[in-house]
């Protein structure tokens, strides 16, 4: 069998844009979509895909907008990082790819693209593996402040706001990434050899104007792209996702708080199960056994259901 880094990429046109996408496994295996988060690439899953391949998936895993290979087909597009644009991206990879309700499974922007595609298309989705729970953003909520430790953590959200930001993450995208590495995976060592593999894909043409756009947009200082209006609206309505989907909770991310099962429950209809799980920010790293179990159980609950 073949590891994920020999594993070529193919480029899969959808309406927006031309992703760059691993494609590993039998065409005939079940499917399943995985996806990184910020700043991450598909790397995150190669010890994941491993265990999938071994039984019997067809594993996707696309760089999202913004990273590696990936890029728009239009060169005047806007280059929103919104998380409508990048839930409507992961809905049309499905589309275009022919997969059959596939399995979502996606940590940081990864799990909110999931999240968004499961919410407002979930005749396309199998199932969902939501690592750190519903990553829907309350976009209208995001002027109340939290607890002080709690802003201290997102000093690169506000970073990105300011033009200083901007010029700050064009010229120091590896550092910057590799001090986010650093802070998300506290007692961890970060293993040199595989930053450097990921930090290739954030010299795509349009990292910076993605992120900056991602992170101003959440905050509501900048529009989003029209095209994406109503997919915006639909989710101001914090809509519950109804897809069967399983939690993972990192217990050791600075940034992300485990909650509990009801409080899950609050956002996933058809909560199958909720796991906290021993892993910092990039849980399918940290902890690929967990992932790929889950990813395994809804599959077979799926199977199963008439």
């Amino acid at each position: 069998m073949t590891t994920s880094d020999e594993s070529p990429v193919r480029v899969i046109e959808t309406p927006t844009l031309a992703i760059g996408t691993r494609v590993e496994g039998p065409e005939s295996g079940w499917p399943v979509v995985l996806l990184h988060g910020f700043p991450y690439d598909v790397h995150s899953y190669d010890a994941v895909t491993a265990l999938l391949l071994r039984q019997g998936a067809r594993v996707i895993t696309p760089y999202l907008r913004g990273f590696g290979p990936t890029r728009f087909r239009d060169p005047h597009a806007v280059r929103s990082g919104q998380q409508a644009a990048i839930g409507t991206d992961v809905a049309e990879l499905i589309r275009e790819s022919g997969l059959d309700a596939p399995v979502l499974a996606g940590f940081d922007w990864g799990g909110r693209a999931a999240c968004v595609a499961a919410a407002l298309w979930p005749e396309l989705v199998g199932g969902l593996v939501a690592i750190g729970g519903n990553e829907i953003q309350d976009i209208a909520g995001s002027t109340e402040p939290t607890e002080p430790l709690a802003e201290s953590r997102h000093w690169y959200q506000y970073y990105f706001h300011s033009e200083r930001g901007r010029a700050g993450l064009t010229r120091y995208r590896r550092e910057i990434a590799r001090q986010l590495w650093e802070e998300w995976e506290p007692g961890r060592e970060i293993d040199t050899e595989a930053f450097a593999r990921t930090a290739a894909a954030f010299d795509n043409p349009d990292f910076v104007d993605v992120a900056v756009h991602s992170y101003r947009h959440r905050y509501g200082l900048v529009p989003g792209d029209a095209r994406y209006d109503e997919a915006e609206r639909l989710l101001a309505d914090r809509p519950v996702i109804e897809v069967p989907t399983i939690v993972l909770d990192p217990t050791e991310d600075p940034v992300t708080e485990p909650r509990g099962t009801e409080e899950h429950r609050t956002s996933f209809s058809d909560l199958v199960g909720h796991t906290r799980v021993s892993a910092g920010h990039d849980t399918p790293r940290d902890a690929p056994e967990a992932v790929a179990a889950a990813v395994v159980d809804l599959h077979a609950r799926i199977r199963r259901t008439p």
